[in-house]
């Protein structure tokens, strides 16, 4: 998959005359693109996105902001300028449904959402080298952006592709019936009855296997990646939604000892569960809403984040993301169900974990050399991290200083704060107070 050719159609911006503004590929030219973001209309309380993109006043932007009544306070600290200010707020929570599934370590809709709308127009292309989820791709399909995504981590395309492109659930429905699910009688995998009843976990085992097999043989297809993301977010939670017997959050499965320790300490055994009835109703909450525009054009990769050969040069309009921090999440101990589901070996996934800061700080260097590299002029990246070792490490220094040298111009810190108030400090700036609720967003432009 790669950015290939499209034609004219309704997802083409046009002109006045009616003529279209679209360059190669179906993506507005240069030219085009500015006059299309000169003329549409921002959100309140921010200028028109004509000021930002093309001649590097985001940062003013920013700096006027004031859409929910508090003007946003500048600092500077280090040199570094930070942008404080409530961007998005509690009243804007109600994201789409397609976004509910679980994913540690994943921020909101809302945070690449206020990018996408500020920074791009309709047939830009939208990336995140470390998708997780696929927040920011899902977002820029919502927003009519080609989403281009990317992560070591095989669960993250498993949990993304469905989402751009999902089934109408009648499809879903169809291709439930059509599986055999009175022949999965078996169990194999007994260790796992900490978590689901024997019913239950012969259901599980037989559609992980019947997946398997249609994998195997080039016959799986989008319904089937759909039903496959399901079950993966619906294996182990805390509610009667799940497969499993109560247990942590789906985002965090334990191990097999700490199941049992759970079940003896709240004297639970494990239900029954009608796996196919419980990927319908999962299935009918994510397809309630509106169906992303269809995304001909997307890219999802499992590379490492500065090795993607397969996106061409000067070609993607923005960047949102959020890189792995500082020993705080450990991926594989809480994937290790999902990726057996998934047919993956964990131990075998490169993923990226780091304790000391230099370390880490050439991982973002070598990261932010490709987003250099294929980044477009004038495009901008925005680059997420947060708060480790209670505050004392302030990873935005260290993401300013692996761009150096870069042909990357720094625009500030932007810091959102849910909990915004004139007297409240910026955390971790300072003083090194923890702060609540707050995202940290480096800002950088391509020169």
């Amino acid at each position: 998959m790669g950015a290939h050719a499209r034609t004219s159609g309704p997802g083409v911006a046009v002109g006045g005359d009616g003529q279209p503004l679209a360059g190669i590929g179906g993506r507005p030219s240069e030219p085009a693109r500015e006059a299309i973001l000169s003329t549409v209309a921002a959100p309140s309380g921010i200028p028109s996105p004509g000021s930002g993109p093309g001649s590097g006043n985001f940062a003013a932007d920013l700096e006027n902001f004031s859409e929910f009544g508090a003007p946003t306070r500048v600092e500077t600290t280090d040199g570094l300028r930070y942008f404080i200010n409530e961007f998005w707020t509690s009243r804007q929570r109600q994201a789409h449904r397609i976004h509910e599934v679980s994913y540690r370590a994943c921020f909101k809709p809302q945070l690449p959402r206020f990018y996408i709308q500020r920074l791009t127009v309709r047939n830009d292309i939208v990336y995140d080298p470390f998708m997780g989820r696929g927040t920011t791709p899902v977002e820029a399909a919502l927003a009519g952006r080609i989403p281009y995504g990317n992560d070591t981590n095989p669960l993250s395309k498993a949990f993304t592709e469905p989402r751009i492109n999902p089934p109408a659930l009648s499809e879903v429905v169809t291709r439930l019936g059509a599986i055999p699910w009175q022949t999965f009688t078996q169990v194999q995998h007994g260790e796992l009855a900490a978590f689901y009843h024997p019913e239950t976990l012969a259901q599980i085992e037989g559609l992980r296997q019947w997946l398997l097999d249609r994998q195997d043989s080039g016959r799986l297809d989008p319904i089937d990646k759909w039903i496959r993301m399901i079950a993966l977010n619906r294996l182990t939670g805390h509610s009667s939604g799940f497969f499993s017997v109560y247990t942590l959050p789906p985002n965090q499965a334990v191990s097999l000892e700490r199941q049992r320790i759970i079940n003896r300490r709240r004297n639970q055994v494990p239900p029954r569960r009608d796996v196919p009835a419980l990927i319908v109703r999962k299935s009918r909450s994510l397809l309630s809403a509106a169906a992303p525009p269809a995304a001909r054009d997307l890219l999802l990769l499992t590379e490492q984040s500065h090795e993607t050969p397969q996106i061409p040069s000067g070609t993607v309009s923005l960047t949102v993301t959020s890189p792995p921090f500082l020993d705080v999440v450990d991926y594989v101990t809480d994937n290790w169900l999902r990726c057996w589901f998934l047919g993956i070996d964990p131990r075998a996934v490169k993923l990226s974990q780091f304790r000391r800061v230099d370390h880490w700080q050439r991982f973002v260097r070598s990261t932010l050399v490709e987003l250099a590299r294929i980044t477009r002029s004038s495009g901008h990246i925005a680059f997420e991290v947060g708060e480790v070792r209670n505050g004392t490490v302030r990873l935005e220094t260290q993401v300013v200083a692996a761009a150096e040298g870069l042909p990357l111009e720094v625009l500030g810190v932007m810091v959102n704060q849910q909990e915004f108030t004139k007297t409240s400090n910026c955390w971790g700036i300072a003083n090194n107070q923890r702060g609540t609720n707050s995202n940290r967003i480096v800002l950088m432009r391509k020169t």
